[in-house]
């Protein structure tokens, strides 16, 4: 009611922004981004929890229809975000209009070593949270299970090209802006100019200057306040992958890395 009254006009029929990543990529980063689109426009954050594929306490596969339902909560001009695989019911709905979503990535390897530091020390609920601290007992150890996942394990956890495969989808539909992490550490404004631009493309309503916009939603960054936030750093994965990680990451990833444009060939 109060955005409706601020902006004048009804929330009926404006855009859903929804942010989708693959994890430990920048989500809340995004998520960020978008909860400063109130101040450019007739949007609310929904405050609804994030919408995963996986249980995060047990591990469990979510069906499509939990997802979609999910999905469906979502109300006009409501801000939201998740974790979702390229289903083709969730692609439905992700790709319809009145709905603008967008998928941020982030460098696999940077990915695998944000991933062992919130599996052991920042989430202790996380369904493998004691496999990586009773079972596992050095910071290698734990690199070496996040690249190629607990194929023992009795709760899923596949390698981290298995984990990549189910997202590659989105990479796919204009509908959808790709965005990367890292392109928000580097090139700020024009990544943020991409996030308005899609926005306004999918018919979220604005009058706001492009570059008044661009301010805005800087401005709405701070990736501090994250409660999983640790480094933020770009390429941190060079000071934790010896040589025998690279030759793992390699022979398990193959040309993933290359398919989302971090390396031109396999000489890394």
């Amino acid at each position: 009611m109060a955005q409706s009254a601020r902006w004048r006009r009804s929330l009926r029929g404006v855009t859903i922004l929804f942010a989708n990543s693959f994890p430990k990529s920048g989500t809340h980063l995004l998520t960020q981004v978008l909860q400063g689109f109130p101040r450019l426009g007739p949007a609310v954050d929904s405050g609804l929890p994030a919408v995963v594929t996986f249980e995060g306490d047990t591990g469990r596969a979510r069906t499509p229809q939990e997802i979609v339902a999910d999905l469906q909560r979502l109300l006009p001009g409501d801000i939201a975000y998740g974790h979702v695989h390229a289903l083709p019911q969730v692609v439905d709905f992700l790709c319809r209009e009145a709905v603008c979503a967008y998928f941020i990535l982030r460098d696999p390897r940077d990915v695998a070593v944000s991933h062992v530091h919130y599996v052991t020390e920042m989430e202790p609920d996380h369904a493998h949270h004691r496999y990586y601290t009773a079972e596992l007992h050095s910071f290698d150890e734990r690199l070496r299970a996040s690249i190629l996942g607990i194929p023992e394990a009795d709760i899923q956890f596949p390698d981290i090209r298995a984990r990549f495969e189910p997202y590659l989808g989105w990479l796919e539909r204009r509908e959808v802006l790709t965005l990367r992490f890292e392109d928000f550490i580097t090139q700020r404004d024009d990544t943020l100019g991409r996030v308005f631009d899609h926005a306004v493309g999918r018919g979220f309503p604005t009058s706001i200057p492009r570059q008044v916009a661009i301010q805005t939603l800087a401005e709405a960054m701070d990736p501090h306040s994250s409660p999983t936030f640790r480094s933020g750093k770009a390429g941190a994965w060079r000071e934790n992958f010896s040589p025998e990680n690279r030759r793992l990451f390699k022979d398990i990833a193959g040309d993933l890395l290359i398919r989302l444009g971090y390396e031109r060939d396999m000489d890394w």
